[in-house]
């Protein structure tokens, strides 16, 4: 399994970007598929994710109407379009993948079986 982040970089406040994972060896709309950022000095925290069993999409408070995942099943990607960016938005974002993760969990990265490398976006002036 691997799963292949990319589309991070450096961009102002205010601005947008679109990250992508790519997913190989794993069926994506058989799994929960979610997007997960880690800042310096800072835990792993939940950002976005589609639930593998209904489809639904799950954001974190602090993102929402902000941030916008899909999937692309075809393709086997998860994207995320990120518009109006902060500085605070800054850090490494992982794409993740588990098999039946039921909502209590979903934000949980202890509850999910892949991972991909990470990708850094960094929002500053």
């Amino acid at each position: 399994v691997q799963l292949q982040a990319s589309g991070g970089g450096l961009v102002q406040p205010g601005g947008s970007l679109r990250l992508s994972c790519a997913a190989s060896g794993i069926l994506i709309n058989r799994n929960t598929m979610s997007w997960f950022r880690q800042a310096p000095g800072k835990e792993r925290e939940f950002v976005a994710g589609i639930k593998w069993s209904n489809q639904n999409t799950y954001y974190a408070d602090d993102i929402k109407g902000r941030f916008t995942v899909s999937r692309d099943n075809a393709k086997s990607t998860l994207d995320l379009q990120m518009n109006s960016l902060k500085p605070e938005d800054t850090a490494v974002y992982y794409c993740a993948a588990g098999p039946r993760i039921i909502s209590s969990t979903m934000t949980s990265s202890s509850a999910y079986d892949y991972w991909g490398q990470g990708t850094q976006v960094t929002v500053s002036s």
